[in-house]
């Protein structure tokens, strides 16, 4: 009966840190779902394609950002008084270009 009594009461070891991987794997998990939502959100698969591309962020506006990726390379340009003239990155706004529903692209050059 004590034999009995005793692998009843016998409890199996209790690791407290056994908890932390199983957060670090709960954890990992969301990162990458928010990632993915994020993403998809933001219509920004192009990134991962194989396919050129140029994306104009915030057009006209004094923070304007034009980032292209060609092959593997992603650069990105910010039109700005404050950076390198040795980088070869600096610009200003010179005009405005619409391209019509023919196709046909009109510049607008801006007078100062």
């Amino acid at each position: 009966m004590t034999r009995r009594s005793s692998f009843l009461r016998k409890e199996e070891d209790n690791d407290p840190m056994s908890v932390v991987g199983n957060l670090f794997d709960v954890a990992m998990v969301f990162a990458v779902a928010l990632m993915v939502a994020l993403v998809t959100r933001y219509s920004m698969t192009e990134i991962f394609s194989q396919e050129d591309f140029t994306i104009v962020k915030n057009p006209g506006k004094d923070n304007m950002e034009i980032i292209t990726k060609e092959g593997e390379t992603v650069n990105r340009y910010t039109p700005s008084e404050n950076q390198d003239a040795a980088s070869g990155s600096r610009g200003r706004r010179v005009g405005i270009a619409y391209e019509l529903e023919n196709g046909e692209i009109i510049y607008i050059p801006e007078t100062e």
